[in-house]
């Protein structure tokens, strides 16, 4: 597969007990619960982190991942990884916390208690990105793939935690992804400036996580 360069295993942390962050559940007024109320910051944030993803980052994971089963997209946003999926003939759950006209609008993933795939591959506003991962995990059997920072991997916290959850793999994009701020990146737009992964969990697995490079431009 052109897009998977190289693998290197990757020493693991010692086992310790998960510490979790303080619940961020939302309070319920006036019938309607939306959580991680956030204060907008328009010079450096998009509000609800909504960064689509870059097709061909997506199609590059799949070149090298494989799912049984339905596929459920969290945070479809615009559509931009649903589409891909749909693309590569997974059926596909679309849903969001905010209704963007894609999928499933107003639904807060991170107070869902009925899975609706075995699978949930998304990309999480970063800020909630480890209670994502800890729902996916709780409703699901198969994968969780997260598309996050690369500096995802730091912090004293989630060093204890990585080692207490089945991350069996690591892919690093190598070439940096084009990000737009509230919309898809546009051809010619260059190179993105942050260093992104795709970080796969899988039940079962056992040991530490693999750590692999992907090119998207193989898959563009």
């Amino acid at each position: 597969m052109d897009a998977l360069n190289s693998a290197v295993p990757v020493e693991p942390g010692s086992a310790s007990e998960f510490a979790r962050v303080p619940d961020t559940s939302p309070s319920v007024a006036g019938g309607k619960a939306f959580s991680r109320a956030q204060t907008d910051d328009p010079v450096n944030r998009e509000t609800h982190d909504f960064y689509p993803t870059w097709p061909a980052a997506t199609r590059a994971l799949l070149e090298v991942e494989k799912f049984d089963g339905a596929i459920w997209e969290p945070a479809c946003g615009d559509g931009a990884i649903s589409d891909a999926l749909a693309a590569a003939g997974y059926t596909v759950v679309s849903t969001d916390l905010i209704d963007r006209g894609y999928g499933e609008g107003e639904l807060d993933f991170l107070m869902q208690w009925q899975p609706r795939a075995p699978n949930i591959f998304t990309n999480p506003p970063f800020r909630d990105a480890l209670q994502f991962i800890d729902r996916a995990l709780m409703l699901t059997t198969g994968k969780v793939v997260m598309f996050l920072r690369l500096a995802f991997l730091e912090g004293v916290e989630r060093g204890k935690w990585f080692p207490s959850t089945p991350l069996a793999r690591v892919y690093i994009m190598s070439r940096r992804v084009p990000m737009g701020r509230g919309k898809l990146a546009g051809e010619g737009e260059g190179h993105g400036v942050i260093a992104f992964a795709w970080f796969v969990w899988e039940h079962g697995h056992q040991g530490p996580p693999a750590l692999f490079f992907l090119d998207w431009k193989t898959s563009a």
